[in-house]
């Protein structure tokens, strides 16, 4: 009962009147922590295997199966930015191997997430509001989506948290000469800024966050020291990556179109979810609620929410490298915000408890509005391909001693994320496997040597054409040489019998003109 009734509202407060926030003790209001967690826990879990993985989660599936020699080999060439990441899950897809176990870690490190946006809620703004912040990230569609997804974001989101809490436990320590939490937090940022490079800005937010609390010196030399350090240790990377950047050079310079999406993403996306949150939010900076530490709500959630997104945006002006899941480790700030706004508003009720329940019905009320874009997350239409329904196609029809030739090139990743559909297939243009040549795709054989190949196929036997129809015809495609030769010693040889369309690719059987 006692953690009910700090869940109901902040010490200090009175009934009329939001009063100042607790500084708290680390996880004190179990409730505000756990309640979050599990729900997305549950969240995570809910259909959590979609039949299929898309493009970016088979990167994943494959470079991280490899040997620890061939993984070091594939980060010299491409994906450094991911490589810790695919450390981390080299152990795990070695005990199973399959799509529900690629996306756990990201389940649970959103649950984690929410338990600390809950945490940190609590800290600065009450147990009440922190239960609020930690369900409404939690109910964010977007968040659900990258926690259902095989890649480093929810984990970067959740280091990202974590610092933020540490960040809060350095400041409020009264013992100078203490520099235990900013080792931690250091360590943290550090992890964090390796799992993905772009969390790097989480300094700059945490920097703007002192700026506003007007913390004394001693502060800023813990801080500063702490994030020295962190930067130094994300060097080596940023230099390994700035020469791979041709990876993200399909990507064009933001404008309000993609900072409109971003905040949809953050806040909604519906649109009375989204007007209620930034209305929130917006209360929560004009009449911030009074604190008793050096860091209030306001001050660590506003810049959290602004800053990195604001750094990118400008930044991509010059060289575009603006993308919304770069930048869901700064999407704590906004739930926190909504919070504050509302502990603001819910603060005034009389009766404690109707207020700690009105906050967690609206929230509910959020995510039933929002309940059609939960499911469409968790159908295989919400990402990019189904690699899985390419694969199907292959394997119905194809038989063994039938030929393969994948157009372009990347499309052999179905064939890494899915290889029991392709046994028994020749790959024609393949030179040298991917593991083997360190890049993600393989290594394939010039036009001259394909023609060869192919030539030597028997003239009944069959060749399947698997290729992307978002990039073949584009002018991408006729501007890669290797690729529109293959293109060509195909059609030369060649011609299309019948075809199967699926999401995002196709699959086409292939036999030999007759010689005149």
């Amino acid at each position: 009962m006692e953690h009910v009734a700090e869940l109901t509202a902040p010490r200090g407060a009175s009934c009329a009147t939001p009063g100042p926030a607790p500084r708290g003790r680390p996880f004190a209001v179990p409730v505000a922590v756990v309640v979050p967690a599990a729900v997305m826990l549950f969240l995570g879990l809910w259909g959590l295997d979609r039949g299929t993985m898309w493009r970016d989660e088979a990167a994943t599936f494959q470079v991280a199966r490899r040997s620890l020699p061939e993984i070091w080999r594939t980060l010299g060439h491409v994906d450094a930015v991911h490589g810790l990441y695919y450390l981390l899950m080299h152990p795990l897809l070695a005990l199973r191997a399959d799509e529900t176990v690629l996306r756990l870690p990201s389940v649970v490190a959103a649950a984690v997430t929410a338990g600390l946006v809950g945490a940190i809620g609590s800290r600065l703004a009450g147990p009440r509001a922190g239960l609020w912040a930690g369900l409404l990230y939690a109910a964010t569609p977007f968040v659900s989506h990258y926690a259902q997804e095989g890649r480093s974001y929810a984990l970067v989101a959740a280091g990202a948290a974590l610092a933020t809490w540490l960040l809060l436990e350095a400041v409020e320590r009264r013992e100078p000469g203490r520099y235990g939490p900013w080792v931690a937090y250091a360590a943290v940022v550090a992890g964090t800024a390796l799992l993905h490079e772009f969390a790097i800005l989480l300094l700059a937010a945490h920097g703007a966050t002192l700026l506003l609390s007007r913390v004394p010196w001693r502060v800023w030399r813990g801080w500063g020291c702490a994030a020295a350090a962190a930067s130094v240790v994300l060097v080596p990377l940023a230099v390994v990556s700035q020469g791979q950047s041709e990876q993200v050079s399909w990507l064009r310079a933001p404008g309000p179109e993609q900072a409109g999406a971003l905040l949809d993403a953050f806040a909604g996306p519906q649109t009375a979810v989204v007007t209620v949150t930034v209305l929130l939010a917006g209360l929560a900076c004009v009449l911030p609620l009074p604190h008793t530490g050096r860091l209030g709500a306001t001050q660590v959630a506003l810049p959290l929410a602004v800053v990195p997104p604001v750094l990118l945006y400008a930044a991509s002006r010059w060289q575009p490298l603006f993308l919304d899941r770069y930048l869901l480790f700064c999407l704590a700030g906004v739930p926190l915000l909504a919070a504050a706004g509302a502990e603001r508003i819910l603060g005034l009720l009389p009766w404690r408890r109707l207020a700690a329940v009105a906050g967690v019905a609206a929230v509910a009320v959020a995510f039933v509005v929002q309940l059609p874009q939960q499911e469409r997350e968790r159908l295989p239409a919400s990402r990019g391909d189904e690699l899985a329904r390419v694969a199907a196609v292959v394997d119905k029809q194809a038989r063994p001693g039938d030929a393969v030739l994948f157009l372009p090139l990347h499309e052999r990743r179905i064939s890494l994320a899915y290889p029991g559909a392709f046994t028994g297939l020749r790959d024609v243009a393949l030179a040298r496997s991917p593991a083997a040549s360190g890049t993600l795709y393989g290594q394939e054989t010039g036009a001259l040597r394909l023609r060869d190949r192919l030539q030597q196929l028997a003239p009944r036997q069959r060749l399947w054409v698997v290729w992307d129809t978002t990039t073949v015809g584009t002018p991408w495609f006729r501007a890669q040489r290797a690729e529109t030769a293959k293109r060509a010693v195909l059609d030369a040889l060649y011609r299309e019998e019948s075809t199967v369309f699926v999401r995002g690719g196709a699959v086409s059987i292939y036999t030999r003109i007759p010689r005149t």
